[in-house]
């Protein structure tokens, strides 16, 4: 077994040992490559910034990185920013070309200023917006805003800048940034009840520019001046520039393995990435869950005669900042991921991967996203805060996996799904804890599964055991089983304070679907004539939420954290 130290005040000349370890984690990668046999990387408490990603391939195959008992070992994509000057109670810092959309003080996410909707009469044109209002025109950086979109549809939040702004002393034309306006007028099309809906309607926020900054706790990247970018932040009471340790997020991935063998994780805090994609001229144009439209064709789903919408014929996926591509025998125990402009941790091929005991927090979009894998369990995280920039953020999310399991791990204040599950197989949710998710979008739940799971119960999905309480929006199914979904069990979950507990009755139909032994304060939408495809037998809805407890006293005990439960 060979040993290899890091630590932020090494050398890299050293020879990594506890005396004289090494200061990177790139030399520590060529040290192991270096080797026959297993190696152990021990980081130090302190930080190591990045200056770009960490990449591992099959030659890194069996290595622990291992991080330090005694205080935090910091993996960051971060750059510390100083040379603050002091302008109107507003800091200001020339940092070059420097491009991001998170900063971070004293370890604290501060938010981009902006204000909630435009000012005036506002109508929507085939290039953008007239408004009766000449605020616009008093913004000192068009070409940097945002517009906000939230609820286009009830699943969706786009995000989408601006071009120019031009106007005279009585009304005011913004253009907005294409291709991604005209982009967003060919998805975003619906009927509902007969009335019709076409493109992003009007901005819910607007977001970055100077003239906004009037909240402490915000910032804004002006780059009207290509190459010499200036941050503003307007600071909390308290904050003193020489004291505050501020920190834009700069990587937007900080570690990527490539057919990686066998290499663990253990004690890591990843932090301080970005991702600039939604800053292009494509924007972000959500539809759902973690995926968005980057151009292409567009179909038609109808539901019923007056009840339509238009989708994506393809999709693509919000990346995460740390990412696992057709590896096997990887694993992530006890460690963070926080501060992450992206999700946190994305696997995609591949398979047999463990993700146990880690802590997400702090995330502009996913907690862990697993697509086309197998044999992956996620098992005992704690997930919080996220989807704080890209609201459709489910908080673990499986496409196209096989015998994936996502048990014991506490979901809590997200505002969209909890725990999301598309066609699959073998697909297992156990002994979940979800509360306070839906807290910004509609039309999901705390656990949402949709689409094939199987071609039989043998192969099919099964939830059971999961406590969901407090789903939060006016239009919610806590335990969702959605369009078309197909040889799944649902037994022995509690469901709890939600606008409906679930759905019997949805488009595409519901085929070989059990609900078993679940109980509930209010009994779903079409229990009392489930459809052909489900069987709903054994169930029982107690209003009272004190005898609903009682009763499922031992369900709630074995569900969530199995952290929580140690001495």
């Amino acid at each position: 077994m060979f040993h290899f130290h890091l630590a932020p005040s090494g050398d890299d000349s050293w020879q990594g040992t506890p005396e004289r370890p090494f200061a990177t984690l790139e030399r520590a990668r060529a040290a192991a490559r270096e080797v026959t046999g297993d190696v152990v990387v021990h980081l130090g408490a302190g930080t190591y910034a990045l200056s770009a990603p960490l990449e591992l391939t099959e030659a890194d195959s069996g290595v622990v990185y291992q991080g330090d008992e005694h205080g935090e070992a910091v993996i960051s994509g971060g750059r510390e920013i100083s040379g603050w000057r002091e302008r109107d109670g507003v800091w200001l810092a020339d940092v070059g070309d420097l491009e991001t959309r998170q900063l971070y003080v004293d370890g604290r996410r501060a938010e981009r200023a902006g204000v909630d909707a435009l000012p005036g009469t506002i109508a929507m044109t085939e290039t953008g917006y007239t408004t009766d209002s000449t605020g616009p025109q008093g913004w000192r950086s068009p070409g940097d805003v945002e517009f906000v979109y939230r609820g286009v549809y009830p699943w969706t939040e786009a995000r989408c800048g601006v071009a120019a702004v031009t106007g005279d002393a009585r009304s005011t034309v913004i253009t907005m940034v294409q291709p991604a306006f005209g982009w967003a007028a060919e998805l975003y099309n619906s009927v509902w009840g007969g009335q019709s809906s076409h493109g992003l309607g009007l901005p819910t926020r607007v977001e970055n520019d100077a003239s906004f900054l009037t909240e402490p706790g915000t910032f804004v990247l002006d780059r009207s001046r290509p190459g010499r970018h200036v941050l503003r932040y307007r600071p909390r009471p308290g904050e003193r520039p020489e004291h505050t340790r501020v920190v834009a997020p700069v990587l937007e991935t900080l570690l990527r393995a490539t057919g990686t063998r066998n290499v663990r994780f253990e004690g890591l805090v990843f932090a301080d990435a970005t991702w600039l994609r939604p800053s292009r001229p494509e924007g972000f144009l959500h539809y759902h869950g973690s995926g968005y439209y980057d151009g292409g064709a567009i179909d038609r789903v109808t539901f019923g005669e007056d009840a339509s919408v238009t989708i994506p014929v393809e999709s693509s996926t919000i990346p995460a900042c740390v990412v696992l591509e057709d590896t096997a025998g990887m694993g992530f125990e006890g460690c963070r991921f926080t501060r992450l402009g992206a999700s946190g941790l994305g696997l995609s091929g591949g398979g047999d991967v463990t993700v146990r005991g880690c802590d997400f927090d702090t995330l502009s979009a996913s907690a862990v996203a697993v697509i086309r894998s197998r044999d992956v369990l996620i098992e005992d995280n704690r997930i919080r805060r996220i989807g704080l920039d890209y609201s459709g953020s489910p908080g673990v999310t499986l496409l196209s996996t096989r015998r994936c399991t996502v048990a014991q791990n506490e979901v809590t204040d997200v505002p969209y799904c909890g725990i999301v599950a598309g066609p699959g197989e073998g697909t297992r949710i156990l002994r979940n804890l979800t509360a306070d998710t839906m807290t910004v979008l509609a039309d999901g739940g705390g656990v949402y599964l949709s689409g094939p799971q199987g071609d039989s119960h043998d192969n099919g999905a099964v939830i059971r055991g999961n406590v969901i309480m407090d789903t939060r929006t006016p239009y919610n199914f806590a335990l969702y089983t959605d369009y078309g979904a197909s040889w799944v069990t649902v037994e022995e979950n509690v469901v709890m304070r939600a606008d409906n507990t679930s759905v019997l009755q949805v488009s595409p139909p519901l085929e070989n679907v059990v609900y078993r032994g679940n109980f509930w304060d209010a009994d779903p939408i079409g229990h009392d004539s489930p459809p052909e495809g489900v069987t709903y037998e054994g169930n029982t809805t107690i209003a009272d939420e004190r005898k609903l407890n009682d009763v499922t006293a031992a369900i709630q005990e074995r569900a969530g954290l199995l952290r929580r439960r140690e001495p």
